[in-house]
């Protein structure tokens, strides 16, 4: 891993935009967001794009919007479906794509006008596979960024080990809109068709087979966090046991395959947690028996793959109590999040308020 502290991509000029770029974007629904977020992508510095777009069956007026679109930039070729979800519009999309290198924009975000000739300006300077960048989380009432002034060159497995490991200080995360790939780099399988959660796998095969991949420090995605109709807003239901948690399952063997035993462990780690966490929330509810009952099911089940889990390097030992705390008594560890929600929390803020008064 090399550190490179303001490093700026070498400026794409017009004249040296011979390479074209696919970005495939998905689009199902959102006839409010989707002419800002296609019209980012024609606003791009780069300008060698070859932009398709895949309506997945939508019914409101965004079908409408695109074809207007297209009809106002050629580069823009837009593909009517019936409704077959996300991964199969981007699936789509791969199938008719030019390019060799290969981004991804959901419909309803947007992208800075320098993403893409940030992004492959790096990829080739660096002599990189994937390139990866920061990203926006905007919400109504505020937007967060904590781009730093840098990027990082990742070697090997090193971003797949950083990726896996959850650090906060790279948003490389599940998602395939803050990238840009070497077409050739794509997993074969593509993005499982009919699931959510699609990312998961995709992302870390893609990473496993990344010779090297630049990450951008610097915030060029604006994603969406709060709107209501989002997969990832939605709460705990059916679609968790039957696509993300076969997902991380799917991970964690493709990770064992490759012959990482200690990510994938580090993964189960998180995997596990993520449960616990379920657990807890839906506990608050009135109506989360079933869910609870199916989560308290899969952490006894694999008990054994838990505890192992949460004995490496990267876990917190305060997790470690609470996976202790959950197995004795799945009450007790419920009791003891109240607890410290309720007061635990509270108080560590207000003496940090009072430390901060008289500093």
């Amino acid at each position: 891993m090399e550190i490179l502290n303001q490093y700026r991509p070498p400026e794409l000029h017009r004249e040296e935009q011979t390479e074209l770029l696919t970005v495939i974007v998905a689009a199902y629904n959102i006839e409010k967001y989707i002419e800002r977020g296609v019209r980012s992508v024609c606003d791009q510095t780069y300008r060698n794009l070859e932009i398709i777009v895949v309506d997945d069956g939508s019914t409101d007026a965004t079908g409408r919007i695109l074809d207007e679109l297209a009809g106002s930039d050629d580069r823009i070729q837009v593909i009517h479906e019936t409704n077959g979800g996300l991964a199969r519009a981007r699936n789509t999309g791969i199938a008719r794509a030019k390019g060799n290198y290969i981004g991804f924009v959901d419909g309803d975000d947007w992208i800075d006008p320098d993403m893409y000739e940030k992004l492959f300006s790096a990829l080739i300077d660096k002599k990189a596979d994937i390139a990866v960048c920061r990203y926006r989380q905007i919400s109504r009432t505020r937007t967060f960024d904590e781009s730093v002034d840098r990027a990082v060159l990742f070697e090997g497995q090193e971003a797949l080990a950083v990726y896996v490991e959850e650090r906060k200080e790279f948003e490389i995360q599940n998602a395939a809109w803050n990238k840009l790939y070497r077409k050739e780099l794509l997993p074969e399988a593509l993005f499982p068709e009919g699931r959510w959660y699609e990312d998961i796998v995709f992302t870390t095969e893609a990473l496993a087979r990344a010779g090297r991949c630049i990450y951008l420090d610097n915030a060029l995605y604006n994603y969406i966090i709060d709107r209501e109709d989002s997969i990832m807003n939605r709460r705990i239901n059916s679609r968790t046991f039957t696509d993300q948690i076969p997902a991380y399952y799917e991970k964690t063997k493709f990770l064992l395959d490759l012959g990482r035993e200690d990510l994938a462990l580090v993964h189960d780690y998180f995997f596990y947690k993520r449960l616990l966490i379920f657990y807890g929330d839906l506990a608050k509810t009135e109506d989360g028996g079933g869910y609870l009952r199916r989560l308290e099911e899969i952490l006894r089940r694999d008990r054994k793959r838990a505890e192992s889990a949460f004995q490496t390097p990267v876990a917190d030992p305060r997790d470690r109590k609470k996976l202790k705390l959950f197995y004795r008594s799945p009450a007790a560890y419920c009791r003891k999040l109240r607890w410290d929600e309720q007061v635990v929390v509270p108080c560590k803020v207000q003496v940090k308020k009072l430390l901060g008064k008289y500093k």
